[in-house]
């Protein structure tokens, strides 16, 4: 069937454009049909959205993040919690309570760690001999020893840390922080995924999404292999002239379709997004392209080794985002890439050199180009491991969220710093327990953000982030606190 040009649909147009940056924004357009021919709904104040930069509540030591995401469940007490006095009951029976995630599999024998630690940097933190590059930069990190979520299994406690609960469905703390804040960039996407070339981590692609805030404040994702966008290029017939004709057609259409719905925010959000898709043409590419780095900054990486070069890649690429603006940037490893139930003594290794380099480079080129003041470095997982074994033929560790650790580096948190502790065997967190929420409510104190005040509203409801759990902001692990205005 021939349409004629005067009779064009916004609808058809968008079905039948070949244009390179379809790829990447019809897919935020159109996800919900539904809101392309809803009515628009009276607010008593109009409400815009948009990746403007936003102010704050108060002053923020951080304006960027980024967040390595080890999705499976790190041991703990194979990295980052020495226990010493386990290994007098190893092989023995655990002389307590054990709070198993999979039973069929548990036995109550303890399992110390077969690696040794040391001490590392001026502040003499201890950490496993499977994380010598993060010993060069213990004096840089954080270390928080006694995080608890305290749900036993991976989604939920994705959740908990990702969203600040357990349900699904919820944005997660990517979206949270760009809805607040806007982007510095207003050529590259707020807030970029930067996902492993085997798979995404348990729940897909709710690890970045933005729930039932506007599109606008999903995750953005960026393969980790070439094309890195896929269908950022326009076809070689339409480039220059021919696109801009084009995406100044469609931009009248949408502004169109948007005046006769006033108020409708999603399909406002989603034309911002559509415009923020052509403008990436350029600006992303640049991003991207890592040829340019130097073989010093290449090596540091870990890119001339096979095994480190991927999240190497991926952890430069992060680093080239945030000097560009991007205000919120996760590296995934692959799905259940830490889930060591069993094969631990081979298995753990291996994750470990697949990320060490790179994460360590990360931290000392930040500092070193002035960035990590301002910008928090996360490294950790959704939760950690028990202290006995699991499959006694295939030895490995069972879930623990009740006690784990991770670590946070720059931003306004302090380096060379040990906050916390479990018990004995690394099972429950004990001293300065700091739940999801906690962390949460400390990470937005750092882009000047109350996480009381920062909110969302919906069906009638504020909603907040940590919404109204006992959230406390961690001042201790802070440098001078921010002052809270």
């Amino acid at each position: 069937m021939q349409h004629h040009p005067c009779n064009l649909t916004r609808r058809h147009f968008l079905a039948q454009s070949s244009l390179g940056i379809g790829g990447l924004a019809l897919a935020w357009l159109l996800n919900e049909d539904k809101v392309l021919g809803a009515q628009g709904r009276p607010e008593l104040e109009q409400r815009r959205f948009d990746l403007t930069p936003k102010q704050p509540h108060f002053e923020p030591r951080a304006r960027a993040m980024i967040s390595m995401f080890m999705q499976g469940g790190p041991s703990h007490l194979d990295l980052f919690d020495p226990k010493p006095g386990m290994a007098r009951y190893d092989g023995q029976p655990f002389p307590g309570t054990i709070q198993y995630d999979n039973a069929a599999e548990a036995s109550a024998k303890v399992l110390h760690s077969p690696w040794r630690f040391r001490r590392h940097g001026q502040a003499g933190t201890e950490l496993s001999e499977l994380l010598p590059h993060l010993g060069e930069i213990t004096d840089d990190i954080c270390l928080i020893r006694s995080m608890r979520t305290g749900v036993n299994n991976h989604g939920q406690s994705i959740n908990a840390l990702a969203t600040g609960r357990i349900q699904a469905g919820r944005p997660v703390l990517g979206s949270w922080l760009t809805y607040g804040l806007g982007s510095e960039s207003q050529n590259l996407p707020a807030y970029v995924v930067l996902t492993d070339p085997v798979s995404t981590p348990v729940l897909g692609v709710d690890n970045w999404s933005n729930g039932w805030l506007p599109s606008l404040f999903q995750g953005t994702v960026v393969r980790a292999q070439e094309p890195r966008i896929l269908n950022l290029d326009p076809p070689v017939n339409l480039r220059g002239q021919p696109q801009e004709r084009y995406l100044d057609f469609l931009d009248g259409l949408n502004r169109d379709h948007l005046r006769q719905r006033p108020g409708e925010l999603d399909l406002e959000a989603r034309i911002a997004s559509y415009e923020l898709a052509a403008r990436m043409q350029t600006a992303a590419r640049e991003a991207l392209d890592i040829a340019d780095e130097s073989p010093t900054t290449r090596r540091l990486y870990g890119m001339d080794d096979p095994t480190t070069a991927d999240f190497g890649a991926r952890c430069l690429i992060a680093r080239r985002l945030v000097e560009r603006g991007v205000r919120f940037v996760q590296i995934c490893t692959r799905n259940q890439f830490w889930d060591h139930h069993g094969n631990i003594r081979t298995a753990l290794p291996a994750s470990c050199r697949y990320v060490d380099t790179g994460a360590a480079a990360l931290v000392k080129d930040l500092k070193g180009r002035g960035l990590l003041d301002s910008t928090v470095v996360h490294w950790g997982g959704e939760m950690g491991r028990l202290p006995v074994v699991q499959n006694e033929r295939n030895v490995g560790r069972d879930h623990n969220t009740h006690g784990f650790s991770m670590w946070v580096a720059g931003g306004g948190f302090k380096g060379g710093m040990t906050y916390g502790a479990t018990d004995d065997f690394g099972h429950h967190a004990v001293r300065d327990v700091v739940n999801h929420y906690d962390y949460q409510a400390t990470l937005m104190q750092l882009f000047g953000l109350d996480h009381r005040r920062l909110v969302y509203a919906r069906n009638g409801q504020q909603m907040t982030m940590t919404d109204n759990q006992p959230a406390r902001v961690v001042q201790e692990i802070l440098i001078n606190g921010p002052a809270n205005g």
